[in-house]
């Protein structure tokens, strides 16, 4: 039965405006809801609801398809319902000051306890002034000073009584202590003391020999009376900084009464400020206590930030504040590093060294979205070092360790911190694509057991009245969103048309929003530039056109080089074993169909097809697939019986790149049928569809740019009725081609054919009947088949008897094979001889 072409109506699936009962989109109700993607909106709903460890989200499908949007609208709707998490903040651990305490205090109160602690630095630098000056400090220091002084002047006082009774005195110098005869309450001067009678002289010397042992055992003592008074001074000192500072941390104690933690850091606090506070006065003003003795300490010489840093010692680092917020966090980190994921602690150069304290430890976004919800990109996640398994030991330990990169791998040796790490309760959302998530699900076993819910994102949704008129309010809305004027009925008809084109069939819709997105962006523009307030379908149309024409240069160049012959396809007259395939090309976004020359030559031989793509590794393995379907589909139909005694080339002229796919196994077939047969091809038709061993045509992809790119071709050299594109059947409901193609099928001067066997497809590239087999198999003589099946029998019959056969290329064939059987004869009477 021959093969109707298709109706204008089959060739797009136009949506008609006149269904619409509003204006513009602006009547329309915007959607709150997502449409087109229930297996997602599921899966999220699944994994938020589930609270078991490992059920964290991967989100995968195309890129544009509105996943970081739902996502975040499913988390934020269940964030609502969730009581704020805790706050979190570091202190310093007074007894490993290398390992920072982590203190959780109830959302609002870090912040709280943040200024708390920053008033209790504040009024600590104002009353240790005060105390340190009072009365009674100064009083008890001078009791300590003026015993101190009594001890040494009692002692040079026995000292001075001895050297009296021997006639001598003990004198102050600038020196220090001295001893010397006097007479009459008068120091002898040198002359007056030698003039002396030798045995006063030695008397006097025996004196100061005695006095001056007496000195040196005094001195001895002087250190010990000195430690003694620094020691009382410290227990003064500390005794009056504990006054000064317990009235200020009981406030806060009977505040924080209830957080056994925070308390237990109050009187923490109060310790070491009793132990350090000669460091904390020394940062201070040393005129100010000029009765301690001023030295600055280890501390103060390496604090971070200069002066009265010791004093960060009591400061709160509150990494996590949650006091202003309503519900629990969601966040999306756009930069995953490991330490925009995880935290780091931070560095200040001091004296030549890199110095660190509790106060520069940063969170990450683990911290801020800790009881919360956590969105990050994964391909963003596994290009950053380390992220990804620095995301997945924090989720399969559920704590979050503040460490550096360096530290992980031991590159670094500068003295860090050790944070003490934080409880870690998220849920997680990777949003991704669908080979990512397939190849970690593969490859990395973790990943299995901690993103254990998989919301899969469709890229289509069906195409009905019901979801055309969904589609225009999500036109309408996405019109809002972005400040776009309104369309009306036609523009969003063409729009409808755009998104279904866009995935290549006539009853689904495209979900990718953001190509949609775009062209409404652009259609706007157009719009203004006419001076119109809404946009129409002449709007959407051109803008269409616009981006066409921005991106088809290489296709207008391919084309140029058909026309001017360069590239050699015909569309008019018959020619044997040649056929017009069509591929596709895709640059970028941009596909577009063009047709190629495929040729076929047969001869005797031992049933080989040879493709010649393949042989010069040009051929794909799909393509080579779809050519050895061709040898089984023709020793099937023709040489059940006997051996196929076939040899067969076929190549696509002028390629000189890869060829993938088995779009073009039918147009090889119709090639080889026609090269076998020795009948002629139509050349103003072209073929595209793929071939199974029955010979059933099979549905292929980019069905619309290839019938248009044989139509430009054919239309730029004149149609004149006769050409046309034969597609497999199953094909027809993915019909979305353009304006002019559908209108010149109208006129009659165009034709598109639905095949659904090779035998349809052959009788019209030939003309001729394909012909039936009869109860012994044997086709009718003059049919292509007959044709095919007798001389496929005349090849068996002289592979069988030997004889020499007189097809085309034969005669050479055999000449050759003379010449190598003399030469093996010559060189066997060379070897006898």
């Amino acid at each position: 039965m021959p093969v109707k072409a298709l109706e204008p109506a089959q060739l797009c699936q136009l949506c008609d405006p006149n269904q619409f009962d509003f204006k513009t989109t602006e009547d329309l109700e915007h959607l709150t809801d997502f449409i087109g993607q229930p297996r997602a909106i599921e899966a999220l709903e699944f994994g938020v609801g589930i609270r078991q460890k490992g059920y964290n989200i991967f989100a995968f499908g195309p890129e544009g398809i509105g996943k970081e949007n739902l996502v975040r609208k499913t988390f934020e709707a269940a964030a609502a319902g969730e009581r704020v998490p805790s706050d979190w903040c570091y202190v310093e651990n007074f007894e490993q000051p290398r390992k920072p305490r982590a203190l959780e205090l109830p959302a609002g109160k870090g912040n709280e306890f943040k200024r708390d602690m920053e008033q209790f630095v504040e009024d600590l630098q104002n009353v240790l002034p005060i105390t340190f000056e009072s009365e009674e400090y100064r009083s008890r220091m001078q009791e300590v000073q003026e015993a101190l002084s009594e001890q040494q002047e009692a002692a040079l006082g026995e000292l001075r009584a001895q050297a009296e009774q021997k006639g001598l005195a003990v004198l102050r110098t600038p020196a220090g202590l001295a001893i010397a005869p006097v007479r009459d309450g008068e120091v002898l001067s040198p002359e007056e003391f030698q003039s002396m009678p030798p045995e006063q002289r030695e008397k006097l010397e025996k004196g100061i020999n005695d006095l001056q042992e007496e000195l040196q055992k005094m001195l001895i003592n002087v250190p010990g009376w000195q430690r003694e008074l620094r020691e009382q001074v410290t227990d003064l000192n500390r005794e009056m900084a504990d006054i000064a500072v317990g009235g200020l941390i009981r406030q806060l104690v009977e505040k924080y009464a209830e957080f056994e933690h925070i308390v237990e850091h109050l009187e923490a606090v109060q310790l070491d400020v009793v132990r350090h506070i000669r460091e904390i006065i020394d940062e201070g003003d040393p005129s100010q206590f000029p009765d301690l003795p001023s030295f600055r300490g280890p501390l103060a010489a390496l604090a971070v930030g200069g002066a009265r840093s010791t004093l960060r010692r009591y400061q709160v680092n509150l990494l996590a504040d949650h006091g202003s917020s309503e519900s629990a966090p969601v966040v999306y980190e756009d930069n995953p590093t490991f330490q925009n994921l995880l935290g780091r602690v931070e560095h200040t150069a001091q004296m030549g060294a890199l110095i660190t304290d509790f106060n520069l430890i940063k969170p990450g976004a683990l911290h801020r979205a800790n009881g919360g919800y956590l969105i990050l990109d994964a391909r963003k996640l596994l290009q950053e070092p380390f992220a990804w398994e620095g995301l997945k030991r924090a989720l399969r330990s559920e704590q979050l360790r503040i460490e550096t990169p360096g530290q992980v791998l031991s590159f670094i040796s500068t003295i860090t911190l050790d944070p003490e790490p934080i409880p870690l309760k998220v849920k997680v959302a990777l949003l991704g694509e669908p080979l990512l998530y397939y190849l970690l699900m593969e490859h990395d076993p973790e990943s299995r057991e901690l993103f254990r819910v998989a919301s899969d994102f469709d890229d289509q949704m069906d195409r009905d009245s019901e979801s055309q008129m969904l589609y225009a309010r999500l036109i309408g809305t996405l019109a809002a969103a972005h400040s776009l004027r309104p369309l009306d009925a036609g523009g969003v008809a063409r729009v409808i048309e755009y998104s279904s084109r866009m995935v290549s069939d006539g009853k689904k819709l495209s979900m990718q929003m953001n190509h949609v997105a775009g062209l409404m962006r652009e259609a706007d523009y157009w719009s203004g530039k006419s001076g119109r307030e809404v946009v129409t379908v002449e709007d959407v149309s051109k803008a269409i056109d616009a981006q066409i024409y921005r991106s088809d240069r290489i296709r207008e160049r391919i084309q140029e080089q058909i026309h001017r012959e360069t590239v050699l396809i015909d569309t008019e007259g018959i020619q044997v074993g040649q056929v017009n395939g069509l591929s596709v090309h895709q640059f970028g976004e941009f596909a577009f169909g063009r047709p190629s020359r495929i040729t076929a030559r047969v001869r005797m031989g031992k049933g080989e097809v040879l493709d010649i793509e393949r042989e010069v590794e040009l051929g794909g393995p799909i393509h080579s697939k779809g050519v050895l379907i061709l040898s089984s589909f023709l020793g099937s139909r023709y040489s059940a019986e006997r051996q196929l005694s076939l040899n067969a080339s076929l190549v696509f002229e002028q390629s000189y790149g890869g060829i993938e796919g088995d779009s073009a196994s039918s147009a090889e077939l119709y090639a080889l049928l026609s090269s076998i047969a020795d009948v002629p091809v139509k050349q103003s038709l072209a073929v595209t569809g793929s071939v199974n061993q029955y010979g059933r045509i099979q549905a292929i992809g980019g069905v619309n740019e290839k019938i248009e790119g044989f139509f430009d071709i054919s239309q730029s050299r004149g149609l004149d009725g006769t050409h046309g594109v034969l597609i497999p059947d199953s094909n027809v409901q993915h019909l979305m081609l353009r304006g002019d193609v559908v209108q010149a099928v109208e006129d009659g001067k165009f034709h598109v054919y639905p095949i659904e066997t090779i035998d349809q497809g052959i009788e019209l590239l030939t003309g001729m009947s394909a012909g039936e087999p009869d109860a012994e198999g044997n086709y009718p003589e003059n049919t292509i088949n007959g044709k095919i099946q007798a001389r496929l029998g005349k090849f068996a019959e002289e592979a069988e008897s030997g004889k020499p056969r007189h097809d085309e290329d034969s005669e050479g064939e055999q000449a050759e094979e003379k010449s190598n059987e003399e030469q093996e004869e010559q060189n066997e009477g060379g070897s006898e001889s």
